[in-house]
């Protein structure tokens, strides 16, 4: 906050000595200092995943007993998966410092030198290096470096948009002595750090930088732990669930093996692939392949992805909150009405706004820039080339108003008519209806008196206009006596008296043309839009009506302040538009939106005052032009102010974790339902159903083709409704699907052991027919269970998904047949075996469509 402690200066500014001890003493000028992790902190992050601790017990396990080939292979996938994911974060977070490192910015600063005659300088530091007591030169467009002290201005306009999120601009001067009980964000004698210059100049003595600014106490609760990821306790849940399973398992497996072969060794080898086929080996490669193609995609939209997580996150985004300036709307105001007192539209005002604002030289503010522009794209001829610019009064804090003296022709017609002077005023409506003696009127097409009844009827309209979000100046004009135009601005009084009202011209902040069909698109998606803003609530709601969003359900700041904690979080909940709210209230609201209603929330923001709910969110978002706390704090970083972008992103997360959530339930399915079955045929028969090395090539060759899921597609019904982790839905989904899986698998069993036991060798013939039933069985439930459709008929899976499962089943057939097969131990397989497995694929996929429906049909969905 400012600080309100003496501050040692020097009107000829700090010497470079004393400016080096105060940046000692005080440290570095940044507000929120934030580290990006190093490239070891995002290494460690990658590796720990709980399946690739697994994966790393059991290899080591594997080569303990003196399984190599195992150990290499499970060691192998746990390389490639962390070697994705740290690559695709570690480059994000390059681009993001990168894009950090632009920030910086020199500020013009007073310094003195020399040890007899001290003589001033003006030198340009970096903001980091400012401390307090240093007196600050700035100008247009210059972002203030600390909180400050006017020392002295000259007609300066700032925008405090990046705390309060008003976009209109303030009005600050060093003349003015400030009252003890003025709101802080009000005092117009001192700029705050983050805020910038619009207009004007001057001079300021720096009282605050850092930690100790304003902008740093909003920073307080920045950093704090987000809500907790369902899907990662999800996933951690089922590792632990899966320890268990196998830790049961193969303790089964290794003593009923050993009380009939007495071979611990050989027993110790087959429960560890067993074990390994119960892993969802290829869980956290498929994850991180998913992540890391949709931060590519999004960086092809031009957006920085800081870490992969966030994709999925917005898979599940329910809501996405924003501020309104500069978000929804272009952050610049255009002209959208010129009307007389009468409310009415009417040339002349617009006539002489323009004519004001063409020969104001002194200082062009924005407004004057919406005027021009306004006149020059809408054809209309008002010939400034017909008038001569004589004087100017300026604008100042005081008057609010600016009057040009200008001369022309009269009628402004040329030739040899004489010449007329007029005085052209425009300024707060207030301040200009001060000096108007007279109001035009136009019903009657005569100048009359300004009765007090016209004052009352145009404060009503301009409060009105108001209320429906547009900013409003007024614009008055009299004709001069020659010999008194001529006379110094010690007159100006006299100058701006007795003056005729002409009307006024309002202004907008339109929204942005893509804004409209981008939040519909999102919608249509599953995501509702609110708008958290600090401008007033007439503006807001304006914006939102022309935007499509619905404004049945409108709080404020102050009553939300009034209302007890359940009635502030049904508020929440209803609401759409939450106006003139603080950055605190902006937290708070996305807190409750999380931890009340249970909604995954995005939040997108550009200014220091939307920094607190941008850290908080699930997925926080600014932009490249954005301040750079509320940078730091974000997960994605558009380089285009674009909400289309987030609507492309919407559908990657989804389709992560749709193609996520295919691969953890079709493997957790297939390989615990695969792991029974190998647990009742080794207690049936006198061998074992697959020998370890049969095994885990079965398991390596099955995860080899499911490296293309990441690239499968979705149905359109997943992609339009936001997908979140549900702790019940995968026991249930087990519990459905897994006997299916088991049933197949003993009914091979049961076939071979009634047509096929007379073939010698027995326990190679049953190796290999078990192999391909395994590995067929296996590649072929992901086309079940990845779809509500029928496989293969209603919907078809994407082509690379269709090519590895061809392949995969081509080499699995094959393998018996071949020398390789021979080395692992197989024989050749009869084409009687085959035609079998088809009316037992052609079985399962029947029961399983049965069951599937059943399951759809009492939970409502599939993945």
């Amino acid at each position: 906050m400012v600080n309100k402690r003496f501050v040692d200066f020097h009107y000829a500014g700090l010497s470079f000595t004393e400016a080096e001890r105060r940046l000692k003493e005080n440290g570095p000028n940044i507000p929120l200092e934030h580290t990006f992790p190093r490239w070891w902190h995002l290494l460690w992050k990658a590796f720990l995943h709980p399946f690739n601790m697994i994966l790393i017990v059991l290899s080591a396990l594997s080569y303990i007993a003196s399984d190599s080939p195992n150990g290499c292979i499970m060691l192998a996938l746990v390389l490639v998966s962390v070697c994705l994911r740290f690559y695709q974060e570690n480059n994000s977070s390059r681009a993001a410092m990168k894009l950090s490192e632009l920030v910086g910015c020199p500020v013009k600063v007073q310094r003195c030198a020399g040890r007899v005659i001290q003589t001033e300088l003006v030198v340009q530091i970096d903001q980091r290096d400012v401390v307090p007591g240093d007196i600050v030169i700035f100008e247009p467009g210059d972002l203030f470096p600390g909180d400050m002290r006017l020392l002295s201005s000259k007609h300066l306009v700032v925008s405090q948009s990046s705390l309060t999120g008003e976009s209109w601009e303030t009005d600050k001067s060093a003349d003015i002595k400030e009252d003890h009980s003025t709101p802080l964000l009000e005092l117009r004698n001192i700029c705050f750090m983050g805020t910038n210059v619009v207009s004007g100049g001057g001079t300021g003595l720096v009282v605050s930088t850092g930690s100790n600014t304003y902008m740093s106490t909003m920073f307080s609760n920045m950093g704090k732990q987000k809500p907790p990821d369902g899907f990662e306790d999800g996933i951690r849940r089922i590792s632990y669930l899966l320890i268990g399973v196998m830790l049961i398992v193969m303790t089964i497996i290794i003593l009923s093996g050993y009380f009939k072969s007495h071979f611990l060794s050989e027993n110790i080898l087959f429960g560890l692939s067993v074990a390994c086929a119960l892993t969802p080996n290829m869980l956290p490669l498929i994850v991180n392949t998913s992540l890391a193609k949709g931060a590519l995609a999004m960086a092809r939209d031009r957006c920085i992805v800081k870490s992969l997580d966030v994709i999925r996150h917005m898979g599940s985004m329910d809501i996405l909150c924003m501020d309104k300036t500069g978000t929804l709307t272009m952050n610049h105001a255009i002209v959208n009405s010129h009307l007389d007192s009468w409310g009415l539209p009417k040339e002349d005002v617009l006539h002489f706004a323009f004519l004001n604002s063409y020969f104001k030289t002194d200082q062009k503010y924005p407004l004057d820039d919406a005027i021009l522009a306004y006149v020059y794209t809408n054809g209309y001829r008002f010939q400034p080339s017909k008038w001569r610019k004589l004087d100017e009064i300026p604008f100042d804090f005081m008057r609010r108003r600016v009057s040009i003296i200008l001369e022309t022709e009269s009628n402004a017609q040329g030739g040899n008519s004489p010449m007329f002077r007029f005085t052209v005023t425009k300024g707060a409506l207030e301040e200009v209806m001060k000096i108007c003696s007279f109001i035009d009127q136009p019903r009657i097409g005569a100048v009359g008196i300004f009765s007090p009844e016209d004052r009352r009827r145009i404060l009503r309209m301009g409060e009105e206009l108001s209320n429906q979000g547009l900013r409003i100046i007024g614009v008055a004009a009299k004709r001069l006596e020659t010999e008194r135009s001529n006379q110094s601005h010690a007159n100006d009084y006299i100058i701006e008296s007795d003056m005729v009202f002409l009307g006024v011209i309002t202004f907008f902040d339109p929204p942005k043309d893509s804004a409209k069909q981008a939040l519909w698109r999102l919608a249509e998606r599953g995501v509702k839009a609110k708008v958290l803003t600090g401008d007033s609530l007439s503006l807001a709601i304006r914006i939102c009506e022309e935007l499509g969003i619905r404004t049945s359900n409108v709080t404020t700041g102050p009553e939300l302040e009034l209302l007890d904690q359940d009635s502030f979080h049904e508020t929440v909940k209803r609401a759409t538009v939450l106006a003139r709210l603080t950055p605190t209230q902006k937290l708070r609201v996305v807190r409750s939106l999380q931890n009340i209603g249970g909604h995954v929330v995005g939040f997108l923001g550009d200014g220091v005052n939307d920094s607190l709910a941008i850290d908080a969110a699930n997925i926080g978002i600014s932009v490249d032009s954005g301040a750079s706390v509320a940078k730091d704090s974000a997960d994605i970083i558009l380089l285009e102010k674009d909400l289309n972008v987030l609507v492309a992103g919407v559908e990657h997360g989804r389709l992560t974790f749709g193609n996520t959530m295919k691969y953890i339930k079709m493997s957790v399915v297939a390989n615990v339902g695969g792991v029974l079955s190998v647990l009742i045929a080794s207690m049936w028969l006198d061998f074992e159903p697959l020998t370890p090395r049969q095994l885990l090539t079965q398991t390596f060759i099955y995860s080899v083709g499911q490296i293309t899921i990441p690239w499968d597609k979705l149905e359109e019904d997943y992609v339009r409704t936001p997908q979140k982790w549900s702790e019940k839905d995968l026991p249930a989904f087990i519990l459905w699907n897994g006997p299916v899986c088991t049933l197949t698998d003993l009914s091979n069993l049961l076939f071979l052991y009634c047509y096929y036991r007379t073939y010698q060798p027995v326990d190679k013939f049953f190796h290999s027919a078990f192999f391909v039933e395994g590995l067929l069985m296996q590649t072929l439930i992901f086309h079940l269970i990845r779809t509500e459709k029928i496989p293969f008929i209603q919907e078809i899976a994407s082509w690379p998904v269709i090519c590895s499962t061809v392949t995969i089943s081509a080499v699995g057939i094959a393998i018996p047949f071949t020398p390789i097969g021979e080395v692992m131990g197989f024989v050749s397989l009869p084409l009687t075996y085959f035609g079998f497995l088809v009316l037992l694929f052609l079985g399962y996929f029947i029961i399983g469509q049965i069951v599937k429906k059943l399951y759809i049909l009492i939970y409502k969905n599939w993945l």
